[in-house]
């Protein structure tokens, strides 16, 4: 490896480890409770490291471990993660130019676009010195790390703690409601967050608290995708 080569690589890592610090304290946090979960749950620690790098999407390492502990049904596991995800396709789309000519780097920054790693490689003001694709590399890179680190050391951890973790699992709810209400402020007309609460509540009383899931998120990217351009037109969707 050459003096250029190290030269961008070591100036597109300087650039990029600034803009995830944040990250890095919210992985680290949302990822030891993760890891904690898995243990109180029954898993060793082997489970939330190997699921932090193949999964690497938090919501959706949440809910694996009621689907684990659940009835064996792949259909249903499908969906869930196919509807709790379906927000990528439209970073896959915002991301489309930026990643335009990036050779086999686009194969991982596809992968590691969690929801913090888009934030950050869609906003960032790059400098002019530095290769935008290591950039977003290693933005993709040092995310995902946090959160495998973080969840490997609550899986460890969790073997050694002795007080009571029950209600754990509720950061879960936490941390959805947390995103809820980022959104909710950031929405001036607020559309999508009151077709996810009427869907919510409609759902939620047609199917049971056992199933409503599925379809409540099911009828939310209907609805959004149906009336999509009316809502940007509003301001209701940045």
């Amino acid at each position: 490896m050459d003096n250029k080569s190290n030269s961008i690589y070591k100036k597109a890592f300087l650039a990029a480890f600034p803009k995830t610090i944040p990250v890095m304290e919210g992985f680290s946090f949302l990822g030891m409770a993760y890891g904690i979960y898995m243990n109180v749950s029954g898993f060793s620690f082997v489970y939330p490291m190997i699921m932090s790098i193949v999964i690497f999407g938090g919501s959706l390492e949440f809910v694996t471990v009621t689907m684990l502990l659940g009835a064996f049904a792949p259909l249903q596991a499908f969906l869930a993660a196919v509807m709790i995800q379906a927000r990528h396709l439209f970073y896959g789309i915002a991301m489309l130019d930026r990643f335009k000519n990036q050779g086999i780097k686009k194969l991982y920054l596809i992968y590691a676009m969690c929801d913090e790693t888009f934030s950050v490689n869609y906003s960032a003001i790059i400098p002019k010195d530095v290769d935008d694709g290591w950039f977003m590399f290693f933005v993709s890179l040092l995310n995902q790390i946090y959160w495998v680190l973080g969840a490997t050391i609550g899986g460890l951890v969790g073997l050694l703690l002795t007080i009571d973790t029950k209600g754990i699992d509720f950061v879960m709810t936490a941390m959805f409601v947390v995103i809820f209400l980022d959104q909710f402020l950031k929405d001036k007309q607020h559309y999508s967050a009151v077709i996810g609460v009427i869907m919510s509540i409609i759902c939620l009383y047609i199917f049971g608290a056992d199933s409503f899931l599925i379809p409540t998120m099911i009828c939310i990217v209907v609805l959004l995708t149906i009336f999509r351009k009316p809502i940007e037109g509003a301001g209701g969707i940045k």
